[in-house]
């Protein structure tokens, strides 16, 4: 039912490598993935300004936003509209460019007052920087161009997480400029060691992206998992990281995910010091950590914040509560078609009375109320926010009532579906929240037509599917298969931090301590060659 074929692509190839000399140094290492193998044609840059910018021109088709600018008679500008920060334009670029003695493309760069310059020769190079915000300066008689960079990037300013909320712990969430959650993260994890690889993807957006692994800690052929993963991407875009995610899944084919989306940089930062690989895409305010096996997807943050007992508490009533919300409606179904003898005689009686109006099977009594829940909460999340409220609680009301009084369904079986839906909300992933929902549709089908050995082939089917999946080859269900006592205690019951140690199975490199900045980058013997 929901087994698909695993990537078997030669990712196994270079996971042995070690991790690129860069990282250990903290650098930022950008690369351009053409997905499709081709390089671009990278043609020289004219010697003529009019030449130049016809080229320019020609390249980005004419855009209503191109500013071209002459500052004298051999220095022209050019730049798009909007792309760039005005304020230093003004105050910073064209004062210097005006004063400058010798014009030549050397005695610019080295005269200009600005961080972020550089040279090209290149005019695939000049068109895509300038796309990213920058402007661009070309000098009369020489064959090449000066970028500087000052980009524009409007973003909104930091507001609390929305779909992932707490009481106790970081109020901040991630917003949709990658500069800016990179600055987040790097303000949890002040270590010299937390390395930021930046890719680009897609044919068409040309979208950024960054891996962040703190070396040592992460096992290193997770990162050139994910490495190898992204630059065999043969994508035409790429706008948020949900669609990054499933395309990097081990298979992305199942229902179940295989990668963590959280909008929580406390969150994220956390998975990178268990060992984790994590991935920020520029224009999205979800981050990615991988890999996580399927009991992760129900432990939230908060219980880190927690007591020991009351997150176990809690961790162990989200467990019951996804039993309740997959099987309980199928049970019913069951019960009521096929096995009777299972209900106590003191619940046959009213059970009996409930249905004694309802002229539908179960299984269609079910399945109807089942779908309705799914519309209410689905209009709930599209409309705004006071009248999606509205429209879940006054729906649920009356379409309950006018249901059980038409004769149409059973009041026994509204409160059971009700249940059933409070249950799913309470996963703190909302993608495996959606999971947890369409799988129960399927399980009261079988459970319909064959009672409790639908039920039974329907979880047989489920657990053999979660046994055969993997996250970036770590088995899904670690650390209870393969069995891994020592991880047990950060698992489903949290033990206390005495007890535990900072691990997380199948993803850290085994006896890794956190690298100190005093440490530098030696081996001490703990990293996994």
């Amino acid at each position: 039912m929901f087994f698909g074929k695993k990537k078997t692509k030669e990712s196994l190839k270079k996971q042995t490598e070690t991790l690129p000399p860069s990282s250990q140094n903290n650098s930022e290492v950008e690369k351009q993935v053409q997905p499709d193998g081709e390089v671009k044609p990278n043609e020289t840059i004219s010697e003529s300004t009019q030449t130049f910018v016809e080229d320019m021109k020609d390249r980005i088709l004419s855009p209503a936003d191109l500013v071209v600018r002459n500052v004298s008679k051999t220095i022209t500008i050019l730049f798009l509209d909007n792309l760039i920060k005005e304020d230093i334009l003004n105050l910073k670029l064209l004062p210097a460019l005006q004063n400058i003695e010798s014009e030549s493309p050397e005695t610019i760069q080295s005269q200009l007052p600005l961080p972020q310059i550089n040279i090209t020769s290149q005019m695939a190079n000049c068109v895509d920087t300038m796309l990213t915000g920058a402007v661009v300066i070309h000098v009369e008689g020489h064959s090449c161009a000066i970028m500087v960079i000052i980009p524009a990037r409007e973003s909104r300013g930091l507001t609390p997480p929305e779909n992932e909320s707490q009481v106790i712990g970081s109020q901040v969430g991630f917003n949709e400029s990658l500069s800016t959650n990179i600055s987040l993260v790097r303000r949890y994890i002040l270590n010299p060691n937390l390395g930021n690889e930046k890719f680009k993807v897609g044919k068409q957006t040309n979208t950024s992206l960054s891996i962040m692994y703190i070396k040592g800690i992460v096992a290193e052929q997770n990162v050139n998992t994910i490495r190898q993963r992204i630059e065999e991407l043969d994508i035409q875009d790429i706008i948020d990281s949900a669609e990054l995610a499933e395309l990097l899944d081990d298979n992305n084919i199942s229902i179940f995910p295989q990668m963590l989306i959280t909008e929580r940089p406390d969150r994220f930062c956390d998975g990178l010091l268990s060992g984790k690989v994590g991935i920020l895409v520029d224009g999205s305010s979800m981050a990615i950590l991988c890999p996580y096996s399927f009991i992760e997807f129900f432990q939230s943050r908060e219980d880190k914040n927690l007591r020991w007992p009351i997150a176990t508490f809690l961790r162990c009533l989200r467990f019951a509560a996804i039993l309740i919300s997959i099987f309980f409606t199928p049970l019913y179904v069951a019960s009521l078609t096929f096995h009777y003898e299972v209900i106590p005689q003191s619940l046959l009686v009213p059970l009996s009375e409930s249905r004694a109006r309802v002229p539908f099977p179960p299984i269609l009594e079910a399945l109807f109320l089942e779908l309705i829940m799914e519309l209410l909460r689905e209009a709930g999340a599209r409309l705004p926010t006071k009248i999606g409220q509205t429209i879940g609680i006054v729906g649920g009301i009356v379409l309950g009532t006018a249901a059980v009084q038409a004769g149409i369904t059973s009041n026994i079986l509204i409160i059971i579906v009700a249940l059933c839906a409070l249950s799913s909300f309470i996963t703190p992933s909302y993608m495996m929240g959606n999971v947890i929902r369409i799988v129960r549709f399927p399980i009261i089908i079988l459970a319909g037509f064959w009672g409790y050995y639908g039920i039974m082939l329907a979880f047989c089917i489920l657990l053999i599917h979660l046994l055969k999946l993997t996250s970036l080859g770590a088995p899904y269900l670690t650390p209870f298969y393969p069995p891994r006592i020592n991880s047990w205690g950060d698992s489903l019951i949290r033990f206390p931090y005495r007890v535990t140690k900072r691990k997380s199975p199948g993803t850290r490199v085994d006896g890794a301590e956190f690298p100190s900045s005093q440490a530098g980058h030696k081996n001490d013997g703990n990293e996994k060659e």
